[in-house]
């Protein structure tokens, strides 16, 4: 008579803590990887709108209008950004992506009247040309930085941290430095490139000020300047960022995406972007700078959902990367190449993975033809193509935004406000610091 085995597994030793000990184990290495966290996080999924019935009354769809009209950088600029939608393209480096792909999120940009960022390594000619609004990014590493550059942009973005990876630097493997990137970034060819983790000219608050001041005076105070920080100590670093002069704060939580870095980083940094959102306003509020210094969060807006209860939490626009990436066909099993519909199956499984759960964005090796140097895979991206499904989803976000604007009796979707949500779950209750569902309790802040 065999024994029966008791075969339950361990929770603290699941499969993915077993293969994390079994590599580390092995090769004496971390973890590299792209996007964003994986792990199960409190997010705008566990808030709900309380729409119009009785009490008040929803507007029409079809007859009555509400505005989207969105103005950044009123603060200090000259020419504060004027878009059309509160929903923006997020900093993603030319090296991590194709110049094809920049190039369409680009075109997709402007026909929706929105801004796009250059992330890391420098402005591509097709970037500026495609791009009606774009904003320049200026980072620690200081990579294909130009201030001749500089001064063609419509808003320079000082980037402190990134959500993916707050307190730590990006990287670039070398497989992704072709002789482009590598020229761009005065760098060698085909060596891994891994950036600074804070600004060279920077050991303090007050050189915030400083940098500040230098980026404007190059710019004649012309454009906004953001200020952009990875979500961990939300309310000082947001603070001090208004007090060395900043137009607009970026809050980027830990549902932000990456290129690259250490998987540690991904997982186990930072605070979620409910509760980094619920700070940003509240350090805003504290000082009496709501309006005057714009508000944008990023770190995984996906939904038209999730920038309806953003701006209702009280920010001013989004900033979207990785649901970008995926509307370009980042995890798509196949890829568009002379008009044919082709299959990149085959492709994911020889790196080991499959469509809707890749995160290889860092082997250059992407299927689709997005986070590539390689000249073949390249071409996989259409530039036309990736644009028209940018330009598609991002109608398809201002549709949903301004449908559930409505529903809540606004005509204007800046009229969101909190008095709007309510939680679904004990954890958004208190992150966001809105009610429980069907009570009026908010976790630490009401009475028992």
């Amino acid at each position: 008579m065999s024994k029966s085995v008791y075969r339950e597994q361990n929770h603290s030793y699941d499969d993915s803590v077993l293969h994390y000990i079994g590599q580390a184990a092995e090769h004496g290495l971390y973890e590299i990887r792209g996007l964003g966290a994986k792990r199960r996080l409190p997010n705008f999924d566990d808030l709900s709108f309380l729409t119009a019935s009785a009490s008040r009354y929803p507007l029409e769809g079809y007859r009555e209008k509400c505005e989207t009209r969105t103005v950044l950088g009123t603060r200090n600029a000259k020419k504060p950004l004027e878009l059309d939608i509160p929903i923006t393209i997020a900093g993603m480096s030319f090296g991590s992506l194709t110049a094809t792909a920049k190039d369409a999120l680009g075109r997709a940009a402007s026909e929706l009247g929105t801004s796009t960022t250059t992330g890391d390594g420098g402005m591509t000619q097709e970037e500026r040309r495609s791009s009606k609004t774009l904003v320049y990014q200026c980072l620690p590493s200081r990579y294909g930085f130009n201030p001749d550059d500089l001064r063609k942009a419509d808003a320079i973005e000082l980037v402190l941290g990134q959500g993916a990876k707050p307190g730590g630097g990006g990287m670039l493997l070398g497989q992704k430095i072709s002789p482009r990137v590598a020229k761009m970034r005065t760098l060698p060819e085909g060596i891994d490139q891994r950036s600074a983790s804070r600004h060279p000219d920077w050991t303090g608050s007050d050189d915030l000020t400083i940098k500040l001041v230098e980026l404007r005076e190059i710019t004649d105070w012309q454009v906004p300047i953001y200020v952009k920080v990875g979500a961990t100590r939300v309310k000082h670093d947001v603070k001090l960022a208004v007090a060395a002069g900043a137009d607009v704060i970026v809050v980027d939580g830990m549902q932000g995406g990456t290129a690259a870095t250490q998987q540690v980083f991904i997982e186990h940094t930072g605070i979620p972007t409910l509760a980094a959102l619920r700070q940003a306003v509240e350090a805003l509020e504290e000082i009496d700078m709501m309006g005057r210094v714009q508000l944008i969060i990023s770190g995984g807006i996906r939904s038209g959902a999730d920038v309806a209860k953003a701006l209702a939490m009280g920010a001013d626009a989004v900033s979207i990367g990785q649901a970008m990436l995926m509307a370009l066909g980042c995890n798509s099993d196949y890829y568009v190449q002379d008009g044919r519909r082709c299959d990149a199956g085959a492709d994911y499984a020889a790196l080991g993975t499959a469509p809707g759960v890749c995160h290889h964005c860092h082997t250059g090796k992407c299927p689709v033809g997005v986070a590539t140097q390689t000249p073949d895979l390249e071409q996989r991206l259409d530039p036309e193509w990736g644009a028209r499904r940018v330009r598609n989803y991002l109608q398809t976000l201002t549709m949903e935004l301004t449908t559930l604007a409505r529903a809540c009796g606004k005509s204007n979707v800046h009229n969101l406000e909190r008095e709007d949500l309510v939680a679904l779950t004990l954890e958004a209750a208190a992150m966001a610091k809105v009610p429980l569902a069907g009570t009026e309790w908010i976790p630490g802040v009401s009475g028992i």
